[in-house]
């Protein structure tokens, strides 16, 4: 049993608290967070400490907060030659105290308060500065997932910025869609279809394979007719680059 500690209580942290729960290679020992009462439903209140003193000596520390406090989180531990991850896809692994045995516990999943998310299917990347702490996060990520890859810091900032364009650039573009839909009394469920559908393609197509519509297609009177049609500024310029980014893919600049 690997007894672990977790700091934070956002999105990812309580996420976490449960896929654990269920776990039984993994026992969470303590959970640490500024506010005790957010944690409430999820752990007995002897779990949860809001006093860094008050942290016990576990196997793993898990530090889930945001990217801006993880240096000074893991700076706040009282204890020396411990294995302290943190699970941020975009902050390098020396972001941690050098006092610790570093290393990152990355989920590639978005996380919202109110949505259940499927934990076997996630894929956790994980990077660490020896073969043992490795072998440690191995197992508490394939305690909870089906999915698991050793990913340095490096090749982790290229997955976060990709994660960014096909996540919340995406979800974006869903807003954009709806304002649209809502500005003309149209119903956005008519859309989820095709947003479904467009998602699937690529576990059979690769996403230039996929690719349809005007801009693919060079219609030059339908692209015209929807700038006009667009009564907004901001939708017509991201119109306008994604239509010149679709019809430059696979020129030579």
């Amino acid at each position: 049993m690997i007894r672990i500690t977790i700091l934070g209580s956002g999105n990812v942290s309580q996420h976490l608290i449960q896929a654990f729960s269920k776990s039984e290679l993994v026992e969470i020992v303590q959970v640490f967070s500024r506010k005790p009462e957010t944690l409430a439903h999820l752990l007995d209140s002897d779990k949860i400490v809001s006093d860094y003193s008050k942290l016990k000596e576990t196997d793993l520390y898990i530090i889930a907060v945001s990217d801006n406090a993880i240096a000074e989180v893991s700076k706040q531990l009282p204890f020396e030659n411990k294995l302290v991850v943190h699970t941020s896809g975009a902050a390098p692994i020396d972001t941690l105290d050098s006092k610790s045995r570093k290393g990152v516990f990355y989920p590639l999943q978005t996380f919202s308060k109110d949505k259940t998310v499927d934990f076997s299917v996630i894929p956790f990347c994980l990077e660490a500065e020896n073969e043992a702490d490795f072998s440690i996060l191995e197992t508490v990520a394939k305690s909870i997932s089906n999915t698991v890859f050793a990913i340095s810091s490096e090749q982790r900032k290229a997955l976060h910025v990709a994660a960014v364009f096909v996540n919340n650039f995406t979800n974006h573009l869903y807003q954009i869609g709806q304002d649209i839909c809502q500005e003309h009394q149209v119903p956005f469920e008519i859309l989820k279809p095709l947003i479904q559908e467009t998602a699937d393609k690529i576990n059979t197509l690769q996403p230039a394979e996929a690719q349809t519509g005007p801009a693919k297609r060079h219609d030059s009177n339908t692209i015209e007719a929807h700038l006009a049609y667009l009564n907004n500024e901001n939708q017509r310029k991201i119109y306008n680059i994604l239509t010149q980014s679709i019809q430059n893919n696979g020129k030579k600049l």
